[in-house]
């Protein structure tokens, strides 16, 4: 490996990758990890190189191409779709629908976040690995809008309790602003937006409420929103909103 390739300018090797739509950072450096990484042909053992570009870069043996524009594209996803290219237990993905939702020239798409198998609404996916873990990170506050169904006795008051967290099973869950829904009777909406996104936090929390979640979507993730984007479609979100976005996300972690 010759020294003119390890400038002490340029881009760690992991953010050069996330941007360039391998994955995110963290998923990154375990590859690395792995050995699945190499440069100019010989397996990287190391995050800490620098790089000015992905030239002589490889992936599992394929080379990287240079990185693209960031893309960010909406998708609702309909329940009964799993967030992951393959299930080990053959239920469909939504690589599987996003193949006739998402433009032609879409590319490697991520999903930032997850949604569960019998939840539906917006899904973000993105070719920017740094964007998608930005997004993610509970550090960075990202406020993710849902709104569920439940059957059982809830009042306003018991869901303005919520604002100071909560702990379920030994679980501590943050602030979550939760507003009970026009109506009557026992089946109920109630729309919540959480900022930490743990896992089936907001199943968790309204049945540690004594309540039965028997729909549940998820109707905004930061600024955007699923409005009326049809089930099973998707819709790319304007670059200037991507960037702008992107920028107040950089200027929120300094």
């Amino acid at each position: 490996m010759s020294d003119n390739r390890l400038p002490e300018e340029g881009d760690r090797i992991a953010k050069l990758l996330a941007r360039a739509g391998v994955a995110s950072r963290r998923e990154i450096e375990r590859m690395i990890a792995d050995g699945r990484i190499s440069l100019d042909g010989k397996v990287l053992d190391t995050p800490a190189i620098k790089l000015m570009s992905l030239r002589g870069v490889s992936v599992d043996g394929k080379p990287v191409g240079p990185a693209e524009a960031t893309r960010l594209f909406a998708f609702h996803k309909p329940s009964g779709l799993i967030t992951a290219e393959y299930d080990p237990k053959g239920r469909p993905t939504i690589y599987a629908a996003l193949r006739n939702a998402l433009p032609k020239d879409a590319g490697r798409v991520m999903p930032v976040g997850r949604l569960d198998f019998n939840t539906e609404g917006l899904l973000l996916l993105t070719n920017d690995g740094e964007l998608k873990r930005a997004m993610e990170l509970p550090s960075t506050g990202v406020p993710r809008t849902y709104r569920a169904r439940a059957f059982g006795d809830v009042t306003q008051a018991m869901l303005d309790k919520l604002i100071e967290g909560i702990e379920v099973d030994g679980i501590r869950y943050g602030r979550i602003e939760a507003d009970l829904e026009r109506g009557s009777g026992k089946n109920r909406w109630i729309q919540m937006t959480i900022t930490e996104g743990k896992n089936r936090e907001i199943r968790k929390v309204l049945e540690h409420l004594g309540l039965q979640v028997n729909r549940l979507m998820r109707v905004g993730y930061g600024p955007f929103e699923l409005d009326d984007l049809p089930r099973g479609q998707a819709t790319e979100i304007q670059p200037a909103e991507v960037e702008r976005y992107a920028k107040q996300l950089k200027t929120a972690k300094k």
